[in-house]
């Protein structure tokens, strides 16, 4: 397009004083001014944010300067560093001392806010020198000298200046290839406004700015209760605070979990995590009970930052109400890890109605937290008040209460961990500090209205786990028939299904292209044939990661498997565990490279097989709608 010509200035009068020629452009700036104000009166155009400004630094990067306590809320990824002044990420103080951070906000979550930090510097600081450190900061990031230009038109001492730069990582290029997601970051719908120029240059890097009633909307008992936690970690008493967070489903827990555990690294090195919701995991594929160290804050959803934990055991399903006993065996298991030298933030299910607050009370006393930060709708529609005197008082599932109400009776094993260093169950008064919050974001509390369905968000998590097969310095994706599987013999490890019973001649029919857990069980496997080698009870044992078990070669009696844990891991290895956790559909009918018939896909299927049958809709349920919506099909 050819460029348009502009009409050629006006030459003042030679006669003509400054002064007059100064006064009629005010008058002529100012009329300008109202003219395009009457457009935002409108509804027009919106108003422009008092002290935002993006400028492109270089292809793919951007620098952002926020005046004061302004703040941008938008969806995308980046990589994030503060060149001046300070900010903060969903709690997480960043500065110029600190490294690029990736940061992930999907419109599957709620939506990150980078806000500015009031400026902490001495009060005798130069503004010159501060100018001047700005401008070399800029530099050392190889900043265009138009951009710093621009951004020093516009800069005071008292502002934070921020690098925005394109980011692309294994994980996000593995979960992007695949068609259901491959907009997954992209914004779901385009609000009504002016594209402007900052805007593009968001753009560029990834972003997209959106409204500030999308992110993280902090109540006032939620800043109070974060206040009161953050005070209880960081003073040096007697004994380490153990907070554990519960509340009913879509109430918002792992969301202020990660505001809560991001606050408390401004001043602490680390922070333990465990992860007792095994529909919902943080670190983790789903199904699982885990126990994290957290020393780098974590700016984005579950599958953005799949690690392995201190501990993990794989309990195999997304919920515990078919067998609550194993359930808390697993998670007494995995709080044994615990030391008690950093504080620990404890997760649990939004299973709050019936036999699910009698588990959550028999967790409360098996725990023994110091506080418990209940989460609610003002209505109390879900659960009563946890109180300690609430706790003492009322049966638990498997512990009673003062009441001697019923419960459940377990086996000797399990029932040893309920008792006390003297032998008898322990009936005093838990001691601990409850914390109410009430969440006042929209569709708090209500699981019908949540941004994505549960299932999809636990499919996510597990791609995020296959994320880590990919190279990390290539920008193409391999498909995941393409890696090479390890050959596991027969008799090299046990076997078992945990959550249904199958029949020895059928089981590697039900092993065969399933989802396992890696683990390591303390006894020595003992084959006297090729195998396979069956348990017949489901232990609890570490976990050391998962794979897909992508083949059996029956005549060479291997299992052959893929997974991202590394070999002097998988050494360690002696149990394959296969739980009712399936690998994402996605996975097998949308990788590339395949011609023609799909392994393990058909539309053809014979269901007088013995074993088999067809998957039952809940037609007596009402349909629910999501605002992110997810095809799998």
């Amino acid at each position: 397009m050819p460029a348009r010509r502009g009409r050629p200035r006006r030459a003042s009068a030679p006669g003509r004083s400054a002064a007059a020629t100064t006064a009629r452009g005010g008058r002529s700036e100012a009329a300008w001014r109202e003219f395009a104000a009457s457009f935002v009166r409108a509804g027009m155009v919106p108003p422009a944010d008092s002290g935002l400004a993006a400028v492109e630094a270089a292809e793919g990067a951007a620098v952002l300067l926020l005046a004061p306590q302004q703040a941008l809320t938008f969806t995308g990824k980046c990589r994030l560093r503060c060149l001046y002044g300070a900010v903060r990420v969903l709690g997480f103080a960043i500065g110029p001392h600190q490294p690029g951070l990736p940061v992930f906000s999907p419109p599957t979550h709620c939506a990150l806010a980078l806000e500015a930090l009031p400026a902490a510097r001495p009060p005798a600081a130069d503004p010159r020198q501060l100018r001047a450190a700005a401008r070399a900061a800029m530099r050392a990031h190889r900043v265009r000298r138009q951009a710093r230009v621009k951004v020093m038109a516009r800069f005071s001492p008292e502002c934070a200046v921020v690098l925005l730069e394109h980011l692309d990582t294994p994980v996000t290029r593995f979960l992007l290839s695949l068609p259901p997601l491959s907009r997954l970051f992209e914004a779901q719908k385009k609000e009504e406004s002016s594209f402007t120029t900052e805007d593009a240059v968001l753009a560029s890097v990834g972003i997209v700015k959106c409204s500030p009633d999308n992110g993280l909307l902090v109540s006032k008992s939620m800043f109070l209760a974060l206040e009161e936690l953050i005070q209880a970690c960081c003073a040096e008493d007697e004994g380490v605070p153990v907070i554990m967070v519960c509340g009913p489903k879509s109430i918002g827990k792992s969301t202020f979990n990660r505001y809560l555990i991001n606050l408390l690294l401004n001043h602490l090195p680390s922070v333990e995590y465990m992860e007792c919701d095994i529909g919902q995991t943080e670190f983790t594929p789903p199904g699982c009970v885990s126990l994290s160290s957290v020393t780098e804050p974590f700016l984005g959803p579950p599958f953005t930052h799949q690690q392995t934990p201190r501990k993990m055991v794989y309990y195999g399903q997304t919920s515990c109400e078919q067998d609550t006993e194993r359930y808390i065996d697993v998670v007494n298991y995995v709080f044994n890890s615990y030391k008690k030298e950093v504080p620990l933030v404890i997760n649990t299910m939004g299973w709050v109605k019936g036999e699910g607050l009698l588990l959550l009370t028999d967790m409360i006393r098996l725990l023994a937290p110091t506080h418990v930060v209940q989460m609610d709708v003002y209505d109390w529609k879900a659960m009563d008040p946890l109180t300690p005197e609430y706790v003492h008082l009322a049966p638990g599932l498997y512990t009673k209460g003062k009441e001697q109400g019923k419960s459940k009776q377990m086996n000797l094993s399990a029932a040893e961990s309920w008792k006390s260093s003297e032998g008898e169950e322990d009936t005093s008064v838990p001691d601990y500090k409850l914390l109410y919050i009430h969440p006042e974001f929209p569709r708090a509390g209500v699981a019908g209205e949540a941004r994505v369905h549960s299932s999809i968000l636990r499919d996510m998590s597990i791609l995020g786990y296959l994320g880590h097969l990919q190279p990390l310095h290539t920008g193409s994706v391999l498909p995941l028939h393409s890696f090479v599987p390890y050959q596991v013999p027969f008799n090299a490890v046990a076997l078992r299904v945990i959550h249904t019973d199958v029949a020895p001649t059928n089981i590697m029919y039900a092993v065969n292209a399933s989802w396992v857990g890696l683990c390591r069980i303390p006894d020595e496997i003992r084959c006297q044939n090729d195998g396979p080698v069956l348990l017949t009870q489901t232990p609890v044992c570490d976990c050391l990661g998962f794979g897909i078990v992508r083949g059996v070669e029956m005549e060479k009696k291997l299992y052959l498997v893929l997974t991202p844990v590394p070999p002097e891991n998988l050494r360690q290895v002696n149990c394959l565990l296969l739980g009712n956790i399936a690998i994402p559909n996605c996975v097998l009918v949308s990788q590339e490279g395949i011609e023609g018939e799909i392994p393990y896909v058909t539309s053809e299927y014979n269901y007088n097989i013995l074993g088999s049958g067809k998957l039952k809709k809940k037609k007596h349920f009402k349909k629910r709608e999501y605002s992110y919506q997810c095809d799998y099909t």
